[in-house]
């Protein structure tokens, strides 16, 4: 289990504004990721150091927005005017992961302007929602892997995550943290997070500078 991804929400309106934005801070330009057709969503990705990447995503208007957790999820986040939405851990195998939910993985696909398309597998998105300091968990099913899409230059060093039982109510509490490679989580109280759960800010390090992202 390693971190793969950490997702971020805006608006259909607001997402070229936030893709220039953090593609700033990370000194990488974001690229067009395409549709997600199963979820009624579409991001942008921008590659970072150790083999992860950055996503922003938005809602479509589109009947999956509103029929799917993930679709949902990105929906409510945006309504609510949008930020950190979660964090990704990527597996090779998900079997175990779906034996502890009680349900197998859900399939997920995107085709790039390019014409290239990716697939993979997710799982946990469901207790993402009103619990965004859960992470949920991907395999890949195609060998191209968005982190190589790009310049990468900046590295996530710091995550900060407003939960004051640190994941205890998490079934992978131990194998997170252990794929955590290089990168610091910081626990701080819910209230300053105007009482929510979930992600307030990444740091990274660009040009051996930190740099927040919120």
């Amino acid at each position: 289990m390693r971190l793969d991804h950490v997702s971020y929400v805006a608006s259909h309106d607001q997402i070229s504004d936030v893709v220039n934005r953090i593609g700033s801070q990370i000194g990488t330009a974001f690229i067009d990721g395409g549709i997600h057709p199963k979820f009624g969503t579409r991001n942008f990705t921008a590659p970072l150091l150790n083999g992860q990447y950055i996503e922003i995503v938005c809602p479509l208007d589109h009947p999956a927005t509103d029929e799917t957790s993930f679709g949902k999820a990105v929906k409510q986040k945006a309504d609510a005017g949008g930020g950190w939405l979660t964090w990704v851990f990527s597996l090779n195998d998900l079997s175990r992961i779906e034996q502890k939910f009680g349900r197998k993985a859900v399939d997920g696909s995107r085709t790039k302007p390019d014409g290239s398309e990716l697939k993979w597998k997710q799982i946990g998105v469901k207790e993402i929602s009103g619990a965004g300091e859960l992470p949920f968990f991907i395999q890949w099913l195609t060998d191209r892997h968005p982190s190589k899409d790009g310049n990468s230059v900046a590295k996530i060093s710091k995550i900060v995550i407003a939960d004051d039982e640190k994941l205890s109510n998490s079934w992978f509490k131990d194998e997170i943290k252990t794929g955590l490679t290089e990168v610091e989580i910081e626990w701080v109280k819910p209230e300053l997070n105007y009482g929510e759960k979930g992600i307030l800010q990444i740091e990274v390090i660009l040009q051996n500078r930190p740099t927040t992202i919120i």
